[in-house]
């Protein structure tokens, strides 16, 4: 057993879901995560992953916040069952067997795929779950941003300039807003699990009460879905095809997702998070997220979300 294994059992048992007999007859083997530590859970108990908070997280993820959300998700039946959890922000749930992890390449392989997912978002906002709190994009703009005025990282040559152009994009948002709706507003490839038969979505950590069209945009950033399988998402998270305002929205949110995530990724790289290249992918996120916003169809997308025809 190596020391990671031997240190994330101490982990486990630290947690007191299993007894110790159960803990002697258990194994673990590293899964993944970005910022996090995951690991397969195999027991007497069945299997179960456990989630080891990353270095630094604290600045940024309230992890009771977290808690509520995760676990009207299970409720609602679009995550896996919590089992245990502690204020640390350690989270054991159940394992979902015979499920693929998504990954961008693996979606846009799979239309099927990018379906489920669009209608796994649209049961996820019509389930009428309560999250604790409100993903409020620009506010998270400044948090991070103070939080990198702390940090010795630069921002991306024309961040602010970038950052000062979006006024036209939240005075168009908030001239019609939409009823908040539980939003997991951090829908990576890699958090959605599919099976034969459904589409789980886990990893609650940036989630709450938001515009619902964020996480349809920020899912077809984070998957890179070509033209068609855009087009495949939106027809099944619309069941048909969206109104001019909704899908200046959709377009909106895949500029302005990028446009946050730039400044997360820099705080990886603050924090010295060896995970990926976050500098690299900061500027990524930025130089999308930039070239979107120059397009020529772009102020046509925030004048329709301005007039507002939303369905």
């Amino acid at each position: 057993m190596s020391t990671e294994q031997e240190q994330a059992l101490s982990t486990l048992a630290s947690i007191n879901y299993y007894t110790d007999d159960e803990l002697a007859k258990t194994s673990v083997s590293r899964m993944g995560g970005l910022t996090n530590r995951v690991y397969l859970v195999s027991s007497p108990r069945g299997r179960h992953v456990l989630r080891i908070p990353g270095a630094g997280t604290e600045e940024y993820i309230n992890r009771s916040v977290e808690l509520v959300a995760a676990q009207a998700a299970s409720d609602a039946g679009i995550s896996p069952k919590i089992v245990a959890a502690t204020k640390a922000g350690l989270l054991l749930s159940e394992a979902v067997d015979n499920c693929e992890t998504m990954t961008a390449k693996t979606f846009n392989a799979n239309p099927g795929a990018v379906r489920k997912a669009g209608e796994a978002l649209r049961r996820l906002h019509g389930s009428g779950a309560k999250f604790a709190n409100r993903f409020e994009l620009f506010t998270m703009i400044d948090d991070y941003l103070k939080i990198l005025s702390t940090k010795d990282v630069e921002l991306p040559e024309g961040y602010n300039e970038a950052l000062a152009s979006a006024e036209s994009v939240r005075r168009a948002l908030n001239a019609h807003q939409l009823p908040l709706v539980a939003c997991h507003c951090d829908p990576l490839s890699e958090n959605f699990l599919n099976t034969s038969d459904r589409m789980w979505i886990v990893d609650w950590e940036y989630s709450g009460m938001n515009d619902p069209l964020w996480d349809v945009g920020d899912f077809a950033i984070e998957a890179e879905l070509t033209k068609e399988n855009e087009e495949h998402l939106l027809s099944a998270y619309f069941e048909g095809n969206p109104t001019p305002a909704e899908m200046g929205r959709y377009v909106i949110y895949k500029a302005m997702c990028d446009l946050l995530w730039t400044l997360w990724g820099l705080i990886q790289v603050a924090n010295k998070n060896t995970a990926d290249d976050f500098k690299a992918y900061s500027q990524r996120r930025f130089d999308r997220c930039r070239a979107l916003m120059n397009t020529t169809e772009f102020p046509e997308h925030i004048r329709n979300v301005s007039k507002g025809d939303w369905q």
